[in-house]
């Protein structure tokens, strides 16, 4: 981890929530809470007026949801990391979330420790979900005999979030032979759609848990 102070954005619409947030992660040494905002126009206003390492979303807002403000921040501000902090706990929302860009899904009945870790855990590269989450997701990969060890490989790049590039660049590929191997995968698995894909991704790949 870096010893450089973790700028952080909180974005939910309810103030008592941001009190309590920011008496909570300014009490970790690292840890610099240098906006806030109360919606998505606001929060992108936020990001783009200032230095943000991660903001992290509730998805239940008035207006443009959590889910939404997360497309849209991740697309004009592609280095911020997002991490989502909500009550929902369906992996429905989990995988529109990870469609939508969020590096991690935390619940807000986690203990206090699990935002902090989320947060030190993404912004080291990694994804993170909240033990109830993680229970959830943490099913066995699809056996070997349907998909070869890259295409498992790719799988879990899928889960992560990363895109064709990014994948070819972390599996030293070129980008059109991680696309086949995206539709290698959603043929023999019988799935159509690139969301069907994510979410099966999302379901059976293995992540960061919460402890």
């Amino acid at each position: 981890m870096t010893t450089e102070a973790i700028r952080i954005m909180l974005v939910d619409d309810h103030p008592l929530v941001r009190d309590g947030l920011r008496a909570r992660l300014e009490s970790v040494p690292n840890f610099s809470v240098v906006a806030e905002a109360g919606g998505a126009d606001e929060a992108l206003h936020q990001a783009g007026a200032g230095d943000v390492d991660l903001v992290l979303m509730d998805i239940n807002m008035r207006g443009t949801n959590g889910i939404e403000a997360t497309a849209r921040l991740c697309a004009a501000y592609p280095k911020i990391a997002v991490l989502i902090l909500s009550m929902h706990d369906k992996l429905e929302y989990v995988t529109q979330a990870m469609q939508a860009g969020a590096r991690g899904y935390v619940l807000k009945d986690a203990p206090g420790k699990d935002i902090v870790l989320a947060i030190e855990t993404v912004m080291s590269g990694g994804i993170y979900y909240s033990a109830a989450l993680a229970k959830q997701l943490a099913h066995p990969m699809v056996q070997d005999n349907q998909l070869t060890v890259r295409e498992q490989e790719v799988l879990q790049h899928i889960a992560n979030g990363q895109s064709n590039k990014q994948i070819a660049r972390e599996l030293d590929l070129s980008v059109r032979t991680v696309e086949t191997h995206r539709l290698n995968i959603k043929r023999k698995l019988n799935i159509e759609g690139q969301a069907e894909l994510i979410k099966f991704a999302v379901q059976h790949a293995s992540f960061q848990m919460g402890r």
